[in-house]
């Protein structure tokens, strides 16, 4: 019954295998996906056992279906918020930002410095 889902769906399955590849969810009882190991959370996963064991009852989403090889490809990665990223210690600063801290910090600009060279010449 491959046509009664659709794309963007948010389904609840079974788990029925797994490979290193990913796990197979089984949506009902003639219908089976595949959650890819690179859709079942952020970062890298080492061991899909970590993540599921069969029997599991799953929600994913349905990413993708082709219909004419009867393959849906699903995700639980995608009903989960994305990790935030770490505020860096040092952030990288501009070439501008850095002329206008030395401005506040009293050195003279290079546009200041070639005004005063040209009155002294």
């Amino acid at each position: 019954m491959i046509k009664q889902y659709k794309v963007g769906d948010v389904v609840t399955g079974k788990v029925t295998g797994i490979q290193p590849y990913g796990a197979f969810v089984a949506l009902d009882e003639e219908t089976q996906g595949l959650v890819h190991i690179s859709e079942i959370t952020y970062g890298y996963v080492r061991n899909i056992e970590d993540y599921f064991k069969i029997g599991d009852e799953v929600q994913v989403k349905i990413l993708d279906i082709d219909e004419r090889n009867e393959k849906i490809s699903l995700s639980t990665r995608a009903l989960q918020d994305p990790p935030q990223k770490k505020l860096e210690k040092n952030p990288k600063i501009s070439l501008q930002e850095r002329v206008n801290e030395h401005d506040a910090n009293g050195f003279q600009t290079l546009k200041e410095k070639l005004q005063d060279w040209i009155e002294r010449g």
